[in-house]
């Protein structure tokens, strides 16, 4: 009903208390209603600007894309707590690391040519080229017109994700691994359904939790070597995974970003996905590993397989990739000249990972509850610690007490408890004290509770 007149008027303002606008002379009470909760929230909204406060966004619709609680979980209420950790074996950085770079490193970032725009989904050919070649020490020659830069591997897992699945539709990723995989997925509305590592086969494919999958699925990772386990695709799961894509028309995609890295090495370290022929495979690499240069922001996707499914995949992913164009011309008109002047970095970063697990391997000796799981390649090591508190709980008292930052295996999805994974890439004197305290706060849970007496 829609009321007029004066008296109508004033009979609503006494209901409902609606700032005053003398200009309006008839206005539905509906309507009235919604300007006086906007006025309410735009009174709210301005008084937590002017006072420092928090704004209540319960109004604000909010994706199932993303978790339900975002609130830090105790480990990172901790770290913020404390601040400067003195011994952190979670540190990822290699430039935070005392790591030396060539000082010309980046000299190739003030290419005039930069001031040039001349966009192509998949990238400057010239870096292209120079991608391919890195290749060659592997034994594989890619096609550079079937590489595709990005912006880093974190933007080719959400390309690749876009390209190949429908949301509601799965991918298959390893079960321990870096757990960023699920979070990509599900920001593009897709699932990540695990498929295990064996442990005790040294971290083998485990292809029955692989092959019984739902028809869902449309691509299968593979971390190569794996993050945090460290373990490389052995030949024959390699040959198996390329049979089984093959025969369900799945996408392969190889994380091949430690790959530069191997440690003690083990059966596939000396071969790479972009060699694969015979299923659709897409292998992923990028600065931030392989130059140890996570700013610069730089990643690729080397496509291979049957030639109408790469040319095919290809279109799509030029689709994909021109809705954001977002490789800076200037760090690919530098990557060549980073590859080329920079070639000395993975071997500078892999002597000191093998400096801090041969230190690793000494203290853990010394310690028999604790067992260092083989590190065939990258930049973590696995530790097997006695479950005698829970994982979180023990990473919180070798933080509180010992001033040492560890990551619990649940982080990674390990599947038993008992499991802690560290940075080998702290410098030499601060991963030793770091490594020792670590080691020494893992016995401390071991000795009983005194149990004193009461002197009666």
């Amino acid at each position: 009903m829609i009321l007029s007149g004066p008296e109508a008027q004033s009979s609503t303002r006494k209901a409902i208390h609606p700032p005053k606008y003398p200009q309006i002379t008839q206005m539905d009470t509906s309507v009235w209603i919604c300007v006086y909760l906007c006025h309410l929230w735009a009174v709210d909204f301005v008084r937590c600007f002017k006072t420092g406060g928090s704004y209540n966004l319960a109004m604000v619709h909010r994706s199932r894309r993303l978790p339900k609680d975002l609130s830090l979980n105790r480990l990172a209420e901790a770290r913020t707590r404390i601040g400067e950790v003195p011994y952190d074996l979670t540190i990822s950085n290699p430039t935070a690391c005392g790591i030396s770079y060539p000082s010309d490193l980046l000299a190739g970032l003030a290419d005039p040519r930069g001031l040039d725009y001349e966009p192509d989904p998949r990238g400057l050919m010239a870096a292209r080229r120079a991608v391919s070649a890195e290749y060659k020490r592997w034994g594989a020659t890619p096609d550079p017109r079937r590489i595709v830069l990005t912006a880093s591997t974190s933007e080719a897992y959400g390309f690749l994700i876009r390209l190949f699945c429908d949301p509601g539709n799965a991918v298959l990723v390893p079960s321990p691994s870096y757990p960023l995989l699920e979070h990509l997925a599900r920001l593009d509305g897709v699932d990540a359904l695990t498929y295990d590592l064996d442990g005790e086969a040294g971290w083998r494919v485990d292809f029955p939790s692989l092959e019984s999958c739902p028809a869902q699925v449309r691509a299968v990772v593979v971390v190569h070597p794996n993050n945090p386990t460290g373990s490389f695709i052995h030949p024959d799961d390699r040959e198996r995974l390329v049979g089984l894509c093959r025969e369900r028309e799945w996408a392969l995609i190889a994380d091949e970003v430690f790959l530069p890295y191997p440690l003690d090495g083990g059966p596939g370290k000396a071969q790479t996905f972009a060699s694969v022929e015979d299923c659709l495979c897409c292998t992923l690499g990028g600065l931030s590993k392989s130059l140890g240069l996570p700013q610069i922001k730089l990643g690729w996707i080397v496509m291979t397989g049957p030639g109408n499914l790469v040319e095919t995949a290809l279109d799509g992913l030029d689709y994909v990739a021109d809705a954001s164009l977002s490789v800076s011309t200037p760090a690919a008109l530098a990557l060549p000249s980073m590859l080329a002047t920079g070639a000395t970095i993975p071997d500078e970063i892999s002597d000191r990972c093998r400096t801090n697990l041969g230190t690793l391997r000494r203290l853990v000796s010394e310690h028999h509850a604790v067992t260092l799981a083989p590190v065939g390649g990258g930049w973590n090591a696995v530790l097997r610690v006695p479950s005698v508190v829970s994982e979180e709980d023990l990473c919180l008292q070798l933080l509180e007490r010992h001033g040492v930052a560890v990551h619990p295996g649940h982080f990674f999805d390990f599947r038993a408890k008992g499991w802690l994974v560290i940075s080998l890439l702290p410098s030499a004197d601060q991963f030793a004290e770091g490594a020792r305290l670590l080691l020494d706060g893992v016995a401390q849970t071991l000795i009983p509770p005194h149990s004193g007496s009461d002197g009666g």
